[in-house]
């Protein structure tokens, strides 16, 4: 009876710290108005495989939307659309930093006369 008892206070143990070792880990997508092309997606999606905590990235520049899968000990929602930014394009309300954006090839740049993915008029 105490080898079962001590089995089970055993295996309640275990059972308690692995639970505890489990990472909470989110799942975001980010509107991304700015990506144009296959160039931009890769772009992107390299940028943001470097950042901490980051597990999973996928571009779609065909719905203008990026999916980053992430661990919220390491890395949160804002830290992101920063990065993005960082990389030369909006991300949410978040606007691509001027200097990395002129660094970008002409092919990933606005089309002139759009602002914030909308055409407007001359």
């Amino acid at each position: 009876m105490k080898k079962i008892k001590l089995t089970l206070l055993t295996l309640l143990g275990f059972a308690t710290v692995s639970f505890a070792q489990q990472k909470a880990v989110e799942k975001v997508v980010i509107k991304t108005p700015t990506v144009q092309c296959e160039q931009c997606k890769d772009r992107i999606e390299n940028y943001l495989k470097r950042e901490p905590g980051i597990s999973a990235v996928r571009v779609d520049y065909k719905k203008k939307t990026t999916t980053v899968t992430y661990l919220t000990d390491r890395n949160n929602i804002e830290q992101i659309k920063t990065a993005i930014a960082n990389a030369g394009y909006d991300a949410d309300d978040v606007t691509a930093d001027e200097d990395a954006y002129k660094k970008l090839p002409k092919c990933c740049k606005k089309p002139e006369g759009i602002i914030n993915g909308k055409k407007t008029e001359r």
